[in-house]
């Protein structure tokens, strides 16, 4: 088995530079799980996982948003490292993206969202230093220092997602290799896990939004979620 590096270097590369986008930078919504997801899979040279990974995350993201003054869990680092993750397996394998590799790479990455929010809250601590300090050069008129600190302040961000990034692409790889020993049947039921967990997703949305038909919506996304997959997989197989 090779290993991509060109690959493990474009995710760390794009996974910390959304990060930085996310907390500091920009925030032009490149960091939602969508855009950071399709990216991702376009760069490692498999656009359909990362928009497809990348729509069930931003769906799944929406309904379980966290409002007022908790931290939410980190939806892009789950987001880059799902969609790195798949990308890479199904290049080890050689055989293809398929929803039995997203279901694999969903279920063994998700839970970085919730590592991401640990990180986050420790980063937190150490942004909010460097805040202080920057504020006391600035009260002293020592403008360039500020600044020079507050860039300082971005950089922890870009060097521990973006490693996070590539440590799930290197991972696609080891991971790729074992996939193949897997039974036929265990594949096609996850194959099949995938529109079910999009169509869980489109429900969480919508039930998200608290509107006063909620469950109808929800109801609805589900099932347009199902028959959408459902239609694109009848196709592949003409």
């Amino acid at each position: 088995m090779s290993v991509g590096w060109t690959q493990v270097l474009l995710a760390g590369l794009w996974g910390g530079l959304v990060a930085v986008e996310r907390k500091a930078f920009l925030q032009a919504m490149l960091s939602r799980p969508l855009v950071a997801a399709t990216v991702m899979g376009a760069l490692l040279g498999d656009l359909r996982a990362g928009l497809y990974i990348g729509m069930l995350l931003e769906l799944f993201y929406l309904g379980t948003a966290n409002l007022g003054a908790s931290l939410p869990e980190n939806d892009t680092v789950s987001a880059t490292g799902t969609a790195a993750a798949a990308a890479t397996m199904a290049a080890a394998t050689g055989a293809g993206s398929t929803q039995a590799l997203w279901s694999i790479a969903i279920l063994l990455f998700l839970p970085l969202g919730r590592v991401g929010r640990i990180a986050d809250r420790l980063l937190e601590g150490y942004m909010a230093r460097l805040a202080r300090v920057a504020m006391a050069s600035a009260e002293a008129g020592n403008l360039s220092r500020a600044v020079r600190q507050n860039l300082w302040g971005m950089w922890p961000h870009f060097f521990v997602y973006g490693a996070a990034s590539s440590t799930c692409a290197l991972l696609g790889f080891f991971l790729g290799p074992l996939l193949e020993q897997l039974p036929l049947d265990l594949l096609r039921g996850l194959a099949w896990a995938f529109p079910a967990m999009a169509s869980v997703a489109a429900a969480l949305a919508a039930q998200g939004s608290h509107a006063k038909r909620a469950p109808l919506y929800a109801g609805l996304g589900a099932t347009v979620v199902i028959l959408a997959v459902l239609l694109s997989t009848l196709q592949e197989r003409r």
